[in-house]
């Protein structure tokens, strides 16, 4: 009966969260459809130049990635990287999947040529690793990162009513917040240098985000070791913005029993948009059905955004 209840308790209150934010999206994406096309028509007429994309690791960094799918992002961090990350050695860079190894290579062929280029360079490559439950995984026990991350998570359930798409992607969120915490590098709170505000990007979301800045405005600095960060990378349109993860890491749902512990609270240091050209050969496979291959129709438009995160206290 507890469990039951446990259920309930939870799905009512991220159910709630979801109506207010429906409601205020609504509002939000009218308005800012109408700024997006003003500012665009203005960028044109002044020849606006290209904003510098963020790159959100330092070369001696230790990095956890986290469903990596087919490691296409794992081999352009390694193998291909910016050029700000030149000197990143390859052993510094521990990435993950999911499935098994049989499983990634049966639903991704080009998996098993990359996991072996990775494996060839010092990338350490780990299968059959939960998000949630990354205490279970033996090879990353007492182990922590200055980076964690997770581009497009996503439940994979197939799940067609979009309320309980919504909650149990945001429950599997939880989950990996919960789980990563321990993972991340002690220090202070790093610190985000603020250059001078420029006009923001007519394609940029988030105004009402704490940590969004214009695109390449601001850096970390990387002069002392900070906290480690979580990075979450999703599609800044609806589904996913009804996940609505920056609330969801700072203000978590309470426990609903007595034996729960309490969900960590994090700050969100930034977001900004993920440009995939920047990660050569760098390819999102989705989870389920067609969907797995490249041709879910799923989030089209809008951005790709990231969101930072460090641990609250």
């Amino acid at each position: 009966m507890a469990k039951g209840g446990k259920k309930t308790s939870l799905k009512a209150a991220l159910a709630s969260q979801q109506t207010r934010l429906k409601k205020k999206q609504d509002v939000a994406h009218a308005a800012q459809h109408a700024d997006r096309m003003k500012a665009s028509a203005q960028a044109k007429s002044k020849g606006k130049a290209p904003m510098r994309p963020t790159i959100p690791f330092s070369a001696t960094d230790n990095i956890l990635l986290i469903g990596e799918g087919n490691f296409s992002y794992a081999r352009a961090l390694a193998l291909h990287p910016p050029q700000a990350l030149e000197f990143l050695p390859a052993s510094n860079i521990t990435a993950t999947a999911y499935d098994t190894e049989e499983e990634c290579y049966a639903k991704y062929p080009e998996a098993r040529e990359i996991v072996s280029e990775l494996r060839s360079k010092g990338v350490e490559v780990l299968f059959h690793v939960d998000a949630t439950k990354l205490e279970k995984c033996h090879a990353l026990k007492g182990r922590t990162f200055d980076r964690i991350v997770w581009n497009f998570p996503h439940a994979g359930k197939g799940i067609t009513d979009q309320d309980r798409n919504i909650l149990s992607n945001q429950v599997l969120i939880l989950g990996f917040l919960r789980s990563a915490a321990p993972f991340l590098a002690t220090g202070p709170v790093p610190v985000i240098h603020k250059a001078r505000k420029r006009k923001r990007d007519p394609d940029d979301d988030g105004s009402e985000d704490e940590g969004v800045e214009d695109e390449g405005a601001d850096s970390v600095d990387t002069s002392r070791k900070g906290r480690g960060t979580i990075l979450i990378t999703l599609r800044n349109v609806p589904p996913y913005t009804l996940w609505d993860v920056p609330k969801l890491a700072k203000s978590p749902p309470p426990p609903t029993s007595a034996g729960q512990p309490s969900n960590p609270k994090y700050t969100l240091l930034r977001s900004f948009v993920f440009h995939r050209q920047v990660w050569k050969g760098y390819e999102h496979r989705m989870t389920k059905g067609e969907r797995a291959h490249g041709q879910g129709k799923t989030g089209e438009g809008g951005e790709d955004r990231t969101w930072e995160f460090c641990l609250q206290g």
